[in-house]
């Protein structure tokens, strides 16, 4: 089976309300005694024991919610059990191009990464922000819809993914002014990170010091063990009620051995990676290369369709749209994600600042890479390499700020 950029996407050009309704989708890591870590040793946990670790979580009364198969993709939606995990299944990708596929063996977490990141349920691609009516006096009324925050419990994040959590910790919880959604959507989450033991083509988290092995930001971290005559997961506890849970299910001590098994993962993911990007001074690069020539030729390929910033992790963007019934009575304000490659995104009266692709290409990626660094401290890219697989014309990121340093050495030289 092979899923094509447009086989899960619907053109963002064509119909943004179809593409947002697939997605549907400071805290500043809510510090605490319970985020500190632990100094538990680690423990060796058999598949069929994986239950035990989400009767424990829902007993809790956290939602589980992690990877699934769903429209030929391996997804993130709500679990009741490891049942609905993507046992056995893998996924190819590149440039353009994601392809679900059959594994040798019966690997519960034997992929990279879908086209779902955890944003999804922390700030929605839909959301009500406000409700209100008219009452028979004339006057307007607010209503409340008085809906318990969900407490969610993430199954399977990738260290990739578990620093786009914290860099979104900044963007919306970090200042003067929070974003109670996503802070209410954000407390009290419980962790089970997955190092990687394989990557994707498209991954390059060893260049941006995000993976492939979560050293923060988790409750459990598990390493899949998996060979000819083993099959286990080596469990870490990186809190006080991580440690916890591991004390409550069924477990054995890790030995000097499985440690080792699940170093060796970690050095065959980071083996397994293709793509690189040099981030020296990466900053400052793009700021001398505002009128390179390579941004003339990314316009060239480029659909402007919003794929990347749907698929990434860690953008933001988002507007703010409101409705009212055919009667008058009842009106609703609403959330929704955008994206800055949209004509809409930068209209001022008088018409778009970035009315050309190669000025909407050009923000985003110098946002993402550089002026991210100046806004909140650390770059905006965590390499996951969602929008290099996602992209309809395959434009990968990695090249493109290659080929700027390249032109960017020759003007120097030059």
């Amino acid at each position: 089976m092979v899923t094509r950029f447009n086989d899960l996407y619907h053109p963002f050009w064509l119909s943004e309300w179809l593409f947002l309704a697939f997605f549907n989708v400071p805290l500043a890591y809510m510090i605490s005694s319970e985020n500190i870590g632990s100094s538990s040793p680690a423990v060796c946990i058999a598949p069929p024991d994986l239950e035990s670790l989400f009767v424990y979580l829902r007993n809790q009364g956290y939602q589980l919610v992690g990877p699934t198969l769903q429209n030929g993709a391996i997804v993130y939606d709500e679990l009741e059990s490891t049942a609905d995990l993507p046992v056995g299944w893998t996924e190819e990708q590149a440039a353009g191009e994601y392809r679900l596929k059959r594994r040798s063996d019966e690997a519960f977490f034997g992929y990279n990464v879908g086209p779902h990141s955890w944003k999804k349920f922390l700030f929605p691609a839909h959301q009500k922000l406000w409700q209100g009516s008219k009452k028979s006096d004339g006057s307007f009324e607010t209503l409340e819809e008085n809906k318990p925050n969900p407490r969610y419990a993430f199954i399977g994040g990738r260290a990739c993914d578990l620093h786009a959590i914290q860099i979104q910790d900044k963007v919306f919880t970090g200042g003067t002014y929070q974003d109670t959604i996503y802070t209410a959507n954000r407390e009290d989450n419980f962790i089970v990170a997955v190092n990687c033991g394989q990557a994707a083509r498209t991954c390059f988290c060893t260049s941006m010091n995000t993976g492939p092995k979560a050293n923060t930001g988790f409750d459990i971290a598990l390493t899949e063990i998996i060979d000819d005559t083993n099959h286990y997961f080596v469990a870490e506890a990186g809190t006080g009620r991580g440690a916890d849970l591991l004390a409550e299910i069924p477990a054995r001590p890790a030995e000097p051995e499985d440690a080792q098994a699940a170093r060796a993962c970690t050095e065959k993911a980071i083996a397994d990676i293709e793509r690189f990007i040099d981030t020296t001074d990466i900053k400052d690069l793009f700021y001398r290369n505002y009128e390179s020539p390579q941004w003339n030729e990314l316009e060239k390929r480029c659909l402007a369709c919003g794929n990347c910033t749907m698929v990434c992790p860690t953008c933001f963007c988002s507007k703010v749209e409101d409705t009212t019934d055919l009667t008058g009575q009842h009106a609703e304000r609403w959330r929704s994600w955008d994206s800055c490659f949209t004509l809409d995104f930068s209209y001022v009266h008088g018409g778009s600042v970035r009315s050309s692709v190669k000025s909407r290409y050009r923000q985003w990626l110098t946002h993402k890479l550089a002026t991210w660094i100046d806004q909140f401290g650390s770059s905006g890219c965590v390499g996951c390499g969602r929008c290099i697989t996602w992209c309809p014309v395959g434009i990968d990121l990695t090249q493109e700020v290659a080929a700027i340093r390249n032109s960017d050495k020759e003007n120097i030289d030059g």
